[in-house]
């Protein structure tokens, strides 16, 4: 069983810079390929970025592109998410999640993850 738990979340300003980390409770984490996921009101789950086990492939959404970076360190069992220039549309619910059988395009699939963390809120404001 591997708990995450995500934190770093809060209000910003439309232009600045959040970083939010996924902290995971078991060294097995780095055995996982890690995504975030947002939820905005009203909204389906969206996938955000994915990073493999080892740190070096990643993926990212069009909406995020060039603005948001993930990255891992697995002597801390800690991913984190740099997300700049934030836009109001960026605002929603914050999931990481830990993707076992990372294969062609398994990551876009909320059901394909093994454990989600609580979610944090992230507020972006004009």
């Amino acid at each position: 069983q591997v708990q995450l738990i995500e934190s770093g979340g809060g209000l910003a300003q439309a232009g600045a810079s959040l970083r939010l980390s996924c902290a995971a409770s078991e060294r097995t984490f780095r055995n996982y390929a890690i995504s975030w996921f947002r939820q905005a009101p009203g909204k389906e789950r969206e996938f955000v970025t994915v990073i493999n086990w080892s740190g070096n492939t990643t993926i990212y959404a069009d909406p995020v592109k060039g603005r948001f970076t993930v990255s891992r360190d697995n002597a801390k069992n800690t991913v984190y998410l740099q997300m700049n220039s934030l836009k109001l549309e960026d605002t929603a619910v914050y999931y990481c999640a830990a993707l076992g059988r990372y294969y062609a395009n398994s990551h876009f699939a909320t059901e394909n993850y093994d454990y989600w963390g609580q979610g944090i809120q992230v507020n972006v404001s004009s």
